[in-house]
This record gives structure tokens, C-alpha cells and sequence, in this order.
């Protein structure tokens, strides 16, 4: 797997690695590696990720059908977790 180093920004590599690892599942099967897992244990975890995969479709439909409101959407705030500059600004116009 390879990554494109820009302007030597080692950190925008080192997400992009990340989220490329991540999308091939390769974080999923050095945790599942790592310990060995009783047949009775992987059942269970199947079947639970299989109704949670059952409940998400369920989910998405319904919003697509209007059933349900859909997704909520992040508010973003002006520069970066900051608040706006308007807000919470103390001014002295004679408020007491």
C-alpha cells in the first residue's frame, strides 16, 4: 500500500494511511488475530453485527420513505471549535 507525502506533511500522510488501512479491514483483522476467539463467541458476534447491518438498512429506508427524520446535521461553528466572534461579547452600553 502506498501514500503520497505532500510538502513533506507527514501527518496528512499518516491519515490517509489510516483511513486506507482502515477501508481494507486490516485494524479489524489484527484485533480478531490477536486472540483466539471460541466458535460460540463468533456466532454471537456475527449475529449481532448482522442485526445491527439489519437495523441501519431498516433505519436508512425509513428516512428515505419519509417514515423518519432524516440525519442530523453538525452545526459549523466559524473557525475551527471556536465560538463566533458575536457571541458571548460583553459590550458597555449601559446594560446593568
Amino acid at each position: 500500500m502506498q501514500v503520497l507525502v505532500r510538502d513533506n506533511n507527514i501527518e496528512q500522510a499518516l491519515r490517509v494511511l489510516k483511513k486506507k488501512l482502515q477501508r481494507e479491514g486490516v485494524f479489524r483483522e489484527m484485533k480478531a488475530r490477536s486472540a483466539y476467539e471460541k466458535p460460540s463467541e463468533k456466532r454471537t458476534r456475527e449475529k449481532s453485527e448482522a442485526i445491527r447491518r439489519a437495523r441501519k438498512l431498516a433505519r436508512k429506508q425509513a428516512q428515505r420513505e419519509g417514515l423518519l427524520p432524516g440525519p442530523k446535521k453538525k452545526a459549523m461553528a466559524s473557525g475551527r471549535g471556536r465560538p463566533p466572534s458575536h457571541a458571548n461579547v460583553p459590550t458597555d452600553k449601559g446594560e446593568a
